[in-house]
């Protein structure tokens, strides 16, 4: 992909995808970052060989795709500023900031902008992220190609045509590896529990999670059926498995969902009334 891209922001995930297209090879001199801290942008030019600034109009400027890496609290007045430069230039613009619609963004950018919402998640800082992408009617087919490209290069990306949709996915994959991580933490304190040394039972949980998602990743067969394959009747694991279907757990998973998808339609709501 032969083209410039500019990052406005510098923070962790906006580092992450300037590692990761640099690993695709994308050259260093077609990225550039613009954030306010001056050390982060040492770091970035060190790090990466990248260019940088404080301007976020100047990186805009120069910048074919403009991705918009800042916080959903501070977004509306960056876009305020980008404003005329985005209209003059009409780059893609992508934004990953969680929860801030597309309509939001082209009132405060320009109805006529192309812009693509991407909802990545943490697992995207190791390269191992999964990202929801939903695009206005102003993409291209070339522009959508090059958005899943960007993004493609922390982790596997799809896309929705239902905006209404991203709320369920950051209840899903957003806010999902805390439950995971939960589960996780879960483990390790059941296992001490049960007379485990603390790293030994750390050590077995992160490396049996590891083990099953790869497993369901590598396979085409559903979940369902995978942990009916290591569930033998009158066995261990049946046992282990009936008392977490006797406390709900299926209902509990789909209720925090729910509330999670709940709120982000609120978070969703006042960011765009700010």
């Amino acid at each position: 992909m032969s083209t410039a891209i500019g990052f406005i922001g510098g923070g962790n995930m906006a580092r992450c995808l300037v590692g990761g297209l640099i690993a695709d090879g994308i050259q260093p001199g077609d990225i550039r970052v613009a954030d306010p801290n001056q050390q982060q942008l040492d770091d970035i030019r060190l790090s990466f060989g990248t260019h940088a600034s404080l301007s976020n109009r100047e990186v805009a400027e120069k910048s074919d795709i403009v991705v918009l890496a800042v916080k959903p609290q501070n977004i509306q007045a960056v876009s305020a500023e980008l404003a005329p430069t985005i209209a003059r230039d009409r780059p893609l613009v992508i934004s990953i900031a969680a929860g801030v619609r597309l309509a939001h963004l082209g009132k405060w950018l320009g109805t006529s902008t192309a812009i693509v919402r991407a909802m990545p998640n943490t697992p995207a800082l190791v390269k191992s992220g999964a990202t929801a992408l939903v695009a206005n009617r102003h993409v291209s087919t070339e522009q959508r190609n090059q958005a899943e490209s960007i993004m493609r290069a922390v982790g596997m990306t799809l896309w929705l045509e239902d905006e209404s949709l991203m709320d369920a996915v950051t209840a899903l994959s957003g806010s999902g590896p805390a439950y995971f991580f939960f589960v996780m933490e879960a483990l390790e304190q059941a296992g001490e529990q049960l007379g485990l040394p603390r790293e030994t039972a750390r050590l077995l949980t992160l490396q049996t999670a590891f083990g099953a998602a790869k497993m369901a990743l590598e396979t085409t067969t559903d979940s369902h059926l995978l942990r009916e394959r290591v569930t033998s009747p009158g066995g261990t694991t049946e046992r282990a498995v009936n008392v977490l279907k006797d406390n709900r757990l299926e209902q509990i998973f789909t209720e925090a969902l729910t509330a999670a998808r709940d709120r982000s339609v609120e978070l969703a709501n006042i960011l765009g009334n700010e």
